[in-house]
């Protein structure tokens, strides 16, 4: 789909409305995985470094 300039692809042929709110629900959700994946990861480093510490 080829645009006439930039505004044209903003609007999305009317469809903006929808389509910039998909990309953005579609953002925060990676987003929000992302920062969940990292704070597990972070926790379960912790929990290892214990366990680790413990079995000594």
């Amino acid at each position: 789909m080829a645009f006439e300039n930039f505004a044209a692809f903003i609007d999305m042929g009317g469809y903006a409305a929808w389509v910039w709110t998909a990309y953005g629900l579609a953002a925060a959700a990676l987003v929000g995985m992302l920062v969940i994946s990292r704070r597990t990861l972070k926790a379960r480093e912790r929990e290892f470094e214990d366990l680790k510490a413990n079995r000594r």
